[in-house]
């Protein structure tokens, strides 16, 4: 079913009659279609009295393959050129935060905070590259795991119960933009009511949670969002679902996704309740040194000079850090963390007075991340120092009245209690 994808439906029609006429595949078959065209690659004949033709049959799922790629490589092609992340200079802590993301998506995602002008947008839609591939549901909007029944949609999961078989693809992990001015029905879906009253079918459009489930939902300027969205946003990052309730319809789908933010905090502050949803928050500032700002000037103008040929001088580098992910995903479950460890990173929190217990998690989490991102089984101190500041500092209360910064606080702590 899954090697069916992306052909002519006379094709998958042809390959049904033949694998339905005989349990065996022919080498070849002879179509007697007199007077009248057969398509889909199959063959036809005008005049009667010829002789039939006959057409070799290759493999479909070869076949597929192989078109499946040209259109991805299309597709690929057909972009608008995104700024290798290799060629990012600088701003170390915004990039750890995201490569640990997209190793551990568990994370729960990073908030970027700083200046205007600082590559926060930039690094973020640079990830596309780096992104991974995952097994999905081929067809389903929601981009069902066929292995797991928490990330599968209500109509897959019914196929699976009744024992049909799924067709599954490979495809990388979606990005999703958030703009600003999104209604609530184009980010959580919309009822067609119409077809629900004449048909009695639920007709559901889905919306942006919908296309971002198993993937990332950026959201720029993020604390300029509307409290409607935002409230929406919470709802679906508690829960792992969105539910769409309208005219007494109700239809719900699962709605997992790593919420990447992105913001000046001189437009605003953001809701504590939204902040303590992204796993890690990073705090990126204006580059003072006047090499690296030449650096970074002379890079931008060369690939808004020749796009393609700027992405081709860092291919290598990309693919380097690629295969880098892909070894620290596959051995992220084989990381261990010493319990003393554990320990006094719960102390860390507790005399920070972090509410809840989140920030004690991701931390775990973000450490184990960084240690597979390293080539590495256990998790060290160094490790839990380097990610600590990235998962705790949002999660601390504001004092008004405080001049240091709330990572230097962390910072400070973690010294104390891990000497």
């Amino acid at each position: 079913m899954a090697s069916l994808l992306g052909t002519s439906p006379t094709a998958i029609l042809a390959s049904r009659r033949l694998s339905s006429s005989s349990p065996s595949f022919a080498p070849s078959i002879s179509v007697q279609n007199h007077g009248k065209k057969c398509y889909g690659g199959i063959g036809f004949r005008t005049k009667k009295g010829r002789s039939p033709r006959h057409l070799a049959v290759t493999n479909v799922a070869t076949d597929i393959n192989s078109v499946e790629q040209a259109q991805k490589l299309a597709s690929k092609e057909s972009q608008r050129p995104v700024y290798p992340f290799a060629a990012i200079v600088g701003q170390e802590e915004m990039k750890l935060c995201l490569l640990l993301n997209v190793i551990d998506p568990k994370i729960g995602g990073v908030m970027i905070m700083g200046d205007r002008g600082t590559g926060k947008s930039t690094a973020v839609r640079s990830l596309v590259d780096l992104l991974p591939e995952i097994q999905v549901v081929a067809g389903d909007p929601y981009n069902s795991d066929p292995t797991d029944p928490e990330s599968m949609g209500v109509e897959v999961r019914e196929r699976v119960i009744q024992g049909k078989q799924l067709p599954v693809m490979s495809t990388k992990i979606n990005m999703v933009d958030l703009p600003l001015g999104a209604t609530e029905d184009r980010v959580c879906g919309t009822i067609d009511i119409e077809k629900a009253l004449t048909e009695g079918v639920k007709a559901f459009e889905p919306g942006l949670l919908a296309k971002a489930n198993r993937g990332i939902l950026y959201v720029d300027e993020v604390n300029l969002l509307d409290d409607h969205l935002v409230d929406v946003l919470l709802d679906s990052a508690a829960s792992g679902w969105n539910t769409v309730e309208r005219e007494g319809i109700s239809i719900s789908h699962p709605a997992r996704f790593i919420l990447i933010g992105s913001g000046n905090p001189e437009e605003g502050e953001l809701r504590p309740q939204l902040l303590d949803r992204f796993g890690m928050h990073a705090q990126v500032g204006t580059v003072r040194d006047a090499e690296l700002r030449v650096k970074i000037v002379e890079e931008r103008s060369r690939f808004d000079k020749s796009p393609k040929e700027f992405r081709d001088s860092y291919t290598a580098e990309q693919e380097k850090l690629q295969q880098q992910i892909s070894s620290a995903r596959s051995n992220l479950s084989s990381v261990q963390i010493d319990r003393d460890l554990k320990v006094k990173i719960s102390k860390v929190c507790s005399e920070l007075n972090v509410d809840g217990l989140r920030g004690d998690i991701v931390t775990n989490r973000a450490a184990k991340a960084l240690s597979a991102l390293k080539g590495r089984d256990n998790v060290t101190a160094e490790d839990i120092a380097t990610v600590i500041p990235n998962c705790l500092r949002h999660r601390l209360r504001k004092d008004p009245l405080e001049s240091i910064d709330s990572g230097l606080l962390v910072i400070e702590k973690f010294y104390e209690v891990f000497s």
